[in-house]
Formats: C-alpha cells, structure tokens, sequence
C-alpha cells in the first residue's frame, strides 16, 4: 500500500509566493518605473537590479543562521521589511525614495525566500513544496498582470501588490518554528557542508542560468510593446496567459515527480528554454510573441522545481538551497540591466542569439549536478530526494567491551551496541 502523502505546510508555500512574487512582476515593476518616473529604460532596469541585488544579500547573509534566529523571527522581519519597502516605493515620488524602498522591499523578500528554502530542504517531499509555491505565485502573478493595467498609470500598483501579500501572509507565521538551541552535534554540523562539489559546481551555474532568464524577463514588456506592437494591456495579457501556462507545467511536473530523476529535465528542459528565449526575443508580431512567451513560461518553472529540489536534496539542513537560491538571485538581480544594456546595444534578436547561446552552455554543468547528485546515485526516496549513501552518513562510535577468552580479557568493538564483558563461556553470537 503507498505510503498516505503528508499535508503540505501551507505557511511555507505562503512564504515562498511572497518572497517570489517580485522578481515574477519584474517586467511591470520596471516598464512602470520606466513610463512614470524621471528614469531611461537602463536606469530603471538597474533599480529593478538593485532590488534583486538586495534579496541576494539576505540570502548569502542569512543561510546559516535561520535556525540560530528562529525561522518565525527571520519571517516576520522579512515580511516587515517587505511591506515598509515596497510600500513606501509604491506611494513615493521622487527617484531616490523610490530606489531605497525597492532595496529594503528586495532585502525583506530575499529574507522570506531564505526561511522559505530551508523549511522546504526539511520537508519529508521538497519537491512537491516547491511545485505548490511555484503554483501559487504563478497564479497570483497572474492575477496582478491581468488587473494592473486597469488600475491606472504609475509605478506604485505592482509595487503595493507585493507589499500586501506580505502583509497578508504575517498571519501564518505563527505556525513556524522558533529559534532552535545549538547543541554540540548542530554546532559542529554548522562548520560542514556536504557535497561540497556538487554544491559549489550548481552554485556557479545558477547566476548565468538565472541571469539568461531575467534578463529576457526584464524586458519582455518592451519586447511586446516596441517589437510586437501590442498595447500595454495585450502585453499583460500575454503575461498572465503564459504564467497560467506556467501553472500547467508545474501541476505537470508536480505529476511527473522524480519518475525521470532530475538530470533529463534540468538538461533537456533548458536546451528548450534557450530555443524559446531566441523565439521570445526574436518576435515581430503578437502571434510570434506570445508563442514564445507561453512555451517559455511553460518550460521554465519546470524546471526551475527540479533545480530547487536539486538544491534542497545536498543539504537536509538547507544551507545548499539558500547558498544556490542565493547564487541564483545575483544573477536575477543583474538580468533586467543585462538585458537593457544588450537590447540597447545590439536590439532584442541578437540579445536573443546570446542569451541562448549562454544557456547551452551552462546546461552542461547543471546536468551533470543532477546525474551525480540526484541522479540514479542512490535510493531515491518519495519526492526525488537521493537516500544518502553509506559513505554520506556520519562516522559512528562503537563501543570497547572486553569478553573472557580462556581466562584473559581482550578488548573487542561492540558492532551491536551493547555494553559490558560478555559473561564467560558464551557461545559466540549468543545473544546477538
């Protein structure tokens, strides 16, 4: 009989839509910058980097420590930080407010998405949470690029939609653990990282693999509005369409589980992605354009659950997921001015070429991660995650007893754990 699937932890799934959502508005976020501030389209791509740059300081800062501090205390700060920094971007109106609240709003999500990465390294199905936050900030994603349009001009509306799912979410954090004590075995664990290779060869790929996908993000709002010639609502449109895709494929992935283990959809699903970036940046037409879009949006967050499930499975304790969420945030973080700054020079179909170019290469290394790592290397528990290997399970002390042999006392290990001399004349096994 199959084992009855545990009930998912609804406040982590919250916390990771929250932390999420903004780098998912980052076209609006930066197109409204663009039409309703004082700023060019690089400048306002570099406060859209400013802001991902700030979550990827949270993280590299904070990946240890959640335990230390209390995964509620480390939550709620976030949230805080969320809602005063996006809020106050979102009702400022000069240039420089605006910028320091997006700063503090990306330091406040990158807090959230670190309690996030580790509450689901220590979930008995990490890739099943994932998949269930990944739905839940596509859909509300969704839901903001269908309504924004409709709420008028100006550069406040997606920022106060990422401050009010951080206020609204502050009511689950009850349900998350407090600070934890450091006993000896936790302190020595802390100096530790295991599969150091692994970890340190995904955590180098991830910058390039993330910053290919943001930086066509980041401009795919001027892609559909100069390119394809599509008013600022038909580009929304396009946006929500293509994350409900994106659903589609997490549900499919969610589905389809760790039956293909990771390796295939890592490097199979990101030589499609760098196809569908060159489609993406090489439209001329609505048509073109939101084919490209959808069958991107579709692939990407596919693999993007299989990735943090790679992550989450180095490290039980979560410090893999964070240090390569972390990583992954510094090159979202300098996507959007990658991606002006390329468009600018080159126009958006050699941008195009290149980013595609990029992500055939990084595949290679990211794939090999998930044959070693996550591939068929070992046992493969409920959700993807590799039993670990004898050679990954820490040493074991056995005892010293010492049983009578004719009269003499000779120290012997215990490999059964039991203490004190076997009585003499024994039988050998007795008792085992």
């Amino acid at each position: 009989m199959p084992a009855p699937r545990s009930t998912l932890p609804w406040p982590v799934v919250a916390l990771f839509t929250a932390g999420y959502l903004a780098p998912y508005l980052l076209p609006t976020v930066v197109g409204r910058l663009d039409a309703g501030l004082p700023l060019s389209a690089t400048e306002a791509g570099a406060v859209g980097s400013a802001l991902l740059l700030g979550s990827a300081a949270a993280g590299f800062l904070l990946a240890s420590r959640v335990e230390r501090i209390g995964a509620r205390t480390l939550a709620r700060t976030g949230l805080a930080l969320a809602v005063l920094g996006y809020g106050g971007a979102a009702l400022a109106g000069d240039v420089p407010a605006v910028i320091a609240g997006a700063v503090l709003g990306g330091l406040g999500s990158g807090t959230v998405t670190t309690v996030a990465a580790t509450r689901i390294a220590a979930a008995p199905d990490p890739h099943r949470v994932s998949t269930a936050g990944l739905l839940g900030v596509s859909a509300l994603a969704g839901v903001v690029y269908l309504t924004v349009p409709h709420l008028g001009p100006g550069h406040g509306q997606p920022l106060a939609a990422i401050a009010l799912t951080a206020l609204a979410v502050w009511p689950l954090t009850g349900r998350l653990p407090g600070r934890t004590a450091p006993g000896p075995a936790r302190r020595e664990n802390r100096a530790r990282l295991p599969r150091l290779r692994a970890g340190l060869v995904l955590a180098a790929a991830m910058p390039c693999w993330s910053l290919v996908q943001n930086s066509l993000w980041g401009v795919s709002g001027r892609i559909g509005l100069d390119q394809a010639h599509l008013g600022e609502a038909g580009v929304g449109a396009v946006f929500a369409v293509a994350l409900g895709a994106g659903l589609a494929g997490v549900l499919g992935a969610g589905v389809l589980g760790a039956r293909l283990g990771r390796a295939v959809p890592i490097g199979a699903g990101t030589v499609l992605i760098a196809g569908c970036v060159v489609a993406s940046a090489s439209a001329t037409g609505p048509v073109s354009f939101a084919a490209g879009e959808i069958a991107w949006n579709t692939l990407y967050p596919i693999v993007l659950s299989y990735l943090i499930g790679l992550a989450a499975s180095l490290d039980p304790r979560g410090r893999w997921a964070v240090l390569v969420g972390s990583a992954s945030s510094l090159g979202t973080a300098a996507g959007p001015l990658t991606g002006s700054v390329l468009s600018a020079w080159a126009g958006f179909p050699v941008m195009g070429l290149v980013l595609g170019a990029g992500l055939l290469v990084v595949a290679v290394p990211m794939t090999a991660v998930a044959v070693r790592a996550g591939g068929p290397a070992g046992p493969v528990r409920r959700g993807g995650v590799p039993e670990p290997r004898t050679a990954d399970l820490p040493p074991t002390e056995i005892p010293v007893v010492e049983i009578p042999v004719e009269g003499v006392a000779v120290p012997v290990r215990d490999a059964y754990g039991t203490a004190g001399p076997r009585p003499a004349g024994a039988a050998p096994g007795a008792g085992d």
